[in-house]
């Protein structure tokens, strides 16, 4: 047959126009497509929206949307040995960072869904429960599937209770780099003890990375951002617009140099600030959009309030979800001259025609990629 006797890079290129689960089916055509597919991984261009449930009674899984053909797929979690056990912390290109859950200290785990692999990552050095974690991407996305370079950072958390007392704020931070051979964590600085409490205490897990410096959001009203500078090892403190008011608060990654902020009122309906860093107080936030009033009502189901409403966002996607079947308020970037559009998307009710049972959700943002990556 013709199809068997293509250049494999010219078969490859062919490839690049199917999706993950379209390449999945391709692969079992024949040994020379597998062989093919696996000697020139493809690069996703569009991520898509991962969504796991909080609760799961039943077997684990998590829900794939596929943005292109606007499709929910279901991905199995029992490969992993603590599948009903973990949280979402980062994406790193089509790797997930795991936290386990049914730790009292932080164990960290990477895992690609897609194609089942999974590793844990080595104990840090201090043992510290419910410490903030960073992730910092060192090289281009192109290369990043196939060889994952990235920093972790983890900071603050309460230390192991000693004999001679209880448990203490850690005023520390330490690094994980995937670059270096000895796979172990390293101390890298100190902060204030106030910072560690706070970022202890107020911060959830989640975290945004512009150029060298890390960014957090409290969890309560009313709401700061707690931020490292990576280059010179500081922390600092930066305020946010309706602090007060505001009834739910995400940061979110607009483009590579843009920290973006995500919140909403009853009175003022959903927002996005951007960072603009040139002055020297820290930055002005400045309102850049707006969520489409017939969009949000939609998305509230009917509640004035936003407190339920959750946020993810990347390069050029922001999505707000409420839970898996309510369905997704989407704003994306489209082309080159900088213009966001505002769409709807349909929650996950059924794949593949069975129905699927409605859910609390926390929702990610991935690049699908079947390449096997030597990080594992």
């Amino acid at each position: 047959m013709m199809w068997n006797n293509l250049p494999f890079d010219l078969l490859a290129n062919i490839f690049s126009f199917l999706s993950p689960d379209s390449l999945a089916i391709a692969r079992t055509v024949c040994r020379n497509w597998h062989a093919c597919s696996n000697s020139y991984p493809l690069i996703p261009t569009t991520p898509w929206f991962l969504a796991l449930p909080i609760r799961n009674h039943t077997r684990p899984c998590c829900y794939a949307h596929n943005p292109v053909i606007n499709n929910w797929h279901e991905l199995q979690l029992e490969f992993l040995p603590v599948s009903s056990s973990v949280k979402p912390i980062a994406t790193i290109g089509s790797l997930i960072l795991f936290r386990i859950t049914n730790s009292t200290t932080l164990q960290l785990l990477l895992c690609n869904p897609f194609t089942r692999q999974f590793r844990f990552l080595p104990n840090l050095k201090i043992s510290r429960t419910n410490p903030a974690v960073g992730v910092v991407v060192t090289v281009s996305d192109d290369v990043q599937f196939q060889f994952p370079c990235f920093r972790i950072y983890v900071a603050g958390g309460m230390s192991e209770a000693s004999s001679q007392g209880g448990a203490t704020y850690n005023p520390t931070s330490e690094m994980y780099d995937s670059r270096t051979r000895n796979e172990k964590w390293e101390i890298v600085g100190s902060m204030p003890v106030e910072f560690s409490v706070r970022l202890t205490v107020w911060t959830p897990n989640e975290n945004v990375n512009i150029k060298e410096k890390l960014y957090w959001i409290t969890s309560a009203r009313a709401y700061s951002v707690m931020g490292f500078d990576i280059s010179n090892n500081t922390w600092f403190q930066l305020g946010v617009p309706m602090a007060e008011r505001l009834e739910f608060a995400t940061l979110v990654r607009r483009d590579h140099e843009s920290l973006g902020l995500v919140g909403g009122t009853c009175e003022g309906g959903g927002c996005i600030w951007e960072l603009n860093n040139d002055d020297d107080d820290g930055g002005t936030w400045w309102l850049v959009e707006k969520v489409p009033m017939e969009l949000g009502v939609r998305l509230l189901g009917g509640k004035r309030n936003w407190e339920s409403v959750k946020c993810v966002g990347g390069d050029g996607v922001i999505c707000l979800y409420r839970d898996l079947g309510c369905g997704m308020v989407v704003c994306r970037r489209i082309g080159e001259n900088g213009k966001w559009e505002w769409n709807w998307v349909e929650g996950c009710g059924y794949v593949k025609g069975k129905q699927v049972n409605n859910c609390l959700i926390r929702g990610t943002l991935i690049y699908p990629t079947l390449a096997s990556s030597v990080i594992f």
